[in-house]
């Protein structure tokens, strides 16, 4: 017998054992064929069903309906301002503008129960001694609740808070200082400081309060000009602090008792409010040189 011949026999049984081993892998996977089938049928038919429909319908109403849900939001406590010029006494004005207690001038505002200032300058002419110098500005804003805003008191909380920092970063300032004030709302700041100008050497306070959806600003400075003796900035802090105080309490009692409970509902053109023009330029307001030469 060849060499040829005698491999042959070794050659057919590896091809034998090969062509088994492939007939068992085909066996095996065909026979998990329906059980795969089997599964993927009862997983269809788990979902298909009237009732399971329903459920996951439902679900998905209901996640629906409270995304769209419009959160509740909560009324603003005052719905209106008190006359600008008239939330200070009469000794109060004597007091801060005694030249100028019947001079007051009330800003421009096209929303008076949402936004109002109000504006005094005096002036004592002393001659040759020189001149005594002051001016007030009373400003009010009132933020109303939104729905797409917010509360009217956290809007006021953060126009309060910008007052706050504005004053405290007047451009020029000398000797700045800052100290809360209390009995005056819910939170109020004074922010004094010296401040330079062409008429000469001024003593500025800043005080801002906020109760509960309405934030009071009261600006008030003085000067003693043409050589006359400045003023001193603590009593012109104290004289602001009273004023401020009183404009306050002028809000809550325009507003009936108060209690910081609102009826209102919804929004008003003032839900988003920024000082206007006038009040915004009153609250900054300066001094002019014609100001400083009346008799």
């Amino acid at each position: 017998m060849s060499e040829g011949t005698m491999h042959q026999p070794a050659q057919r049984d590896r091809s034998d054992q090969q062509r088994a081993k492939r007939l068992r892998r085909v066996l095996v996977c065909t026979a998990a064929v329906p059980v795969m089938l089997i599964a993927a049928g009862c997983s269809s038919d788990s979902g298909s069903g009237d009732g399971a429909g329903k459920e996951t319908a439902g679900l998905g109403a209901t996640t629906s309906a409270d995304a769209t849900a419009a959160p509740t939001v909560q009324a603003a406590a005052y719905k209106k301002l008190p006359e600008p010029c008239a939330v200070l006494s009469k000794k109060t004005l004597t007091d801060l503008v005694p030249k100028g207690a019947k001079s007051g001038k009330e800003g421009t505002s096209s929303d008076v129960a949402s936004r109002g200032s109000c504006s005094w300058t005096s002036l004592d002419n002393n001659g040759v001694k020189g001149s005594q110098f002051r001016w007030l500005n009373v400003s009010l804003l009132r933020f109303d609740s939104s729905q797409t805003q917010g509360e009217g008191d956290k809007l006021a909380a953060a126009y309060y808070a910008k007052q706050v920092q504005e004053a405290q970063s007047v451009t020029g300032a000398k000797n700045a200082k800052s100290a809360p004030v209390a009995g005056a709302g819910d939170e109020a700041t004074a922010v004094r400081y010296d401040l330079k100008k062409k008429e000469g050497a001024f003593k500025q306070q800043t005080v801002v309060a906020r109760v509960e959806n309405v934030v009071v600003t009261i600006d008030y400075n003085g000067a003693g000009l043409a050589g006359e003796k400045a003023p001193s900035a603590d009593t012109l802090t104290k004289a602001a602090e009273k004023a401020v105080k009183e404009a306050v309490a002028a809000v809550t009692s325009a507003n009936g008792t108060g209690s910081g409970t609102g009826s209102g509902t919804g929004a008003s053109p003032s839900s988003s409010p920024s000082p206007s023009k006038s009040a915004s330029k009153g609250a900054s307001a300066s001094p002019s040189p014609s100001a400083t030469k009346k008799s």
